[in-house]
């Protein structure tokens, strides 16, 4: 038996005979799982670049700044929400344990992107960057973290219901 696979659980699944498949223990499945999904997280940052650029091509000369956060916000929602599904589609998260470690993941990744690349690169004063998230002035973009925690297990929920 491999020295990885210590569990009784493990070792009922897993198969060392000559010529026999080894099936892979489920928590290294799951951590497999985990490790594309935290991969994956760039193609969200990715999109908030893109997201970022059409905000200032398109249309932060037209409106307000208000209403620029908000918009860009909601958009970025909508393509994270498309790409989460996607993802869920390509490699679907078989437990609500294993969606809120990714969607945990994945919220805390960003919100340490924004405040590395905001105070570090872009030189953001720290009252700046926490006024993003001020719900109280209309700054909505507590949401894309908040989502981004919990899409994954909101779909794992819904696929879970439907099977």
């Amino acid at each position: 038996m491999p020295s990885f696979v210590t569990s009784p659980e493990d070792r009922a699944h897993a198969t060392t005979l000559a010529g026999h498949p080894f099936t892979m223990p489920r928590r290294l499945r799951r951590n497999r799982l985990v490790g594309r999904w935290i991969a994956a997280w760039l193609g969200a940052t990715t999109l908030g670049v893109a997201n970022a650029a059409v905000r200032q091509l398109v249309y932060a000369d037209r409106v307000g700044e208000l209403a620029v956060h908000q918009i860009s916000t909601v958009t970025l929602l909508a393509a994270l929400t498309y790409y989460i599904w996607l993802l869920d589609q390509q490699w679907p998260v078989p437990t609500t344990r294993t969606a809120i470690a990714i969607g945990g993941s994945w919220a805390a990744l960003t919100v340490l992107f924004e405040f590395g690349l905001g105070r570090y690169v872009l030189d953001s004063s720290w009252s700046d960057l926490f006024a993003n998230y001020n719900l109280a002035a209309g700054r909505i973009w507590v949401l894309v973290p908040v989502w981004m925690a919990l899409e994954p297990a909101v779909l794992q929920r819904l696929r879970a219901i439907r099977s």
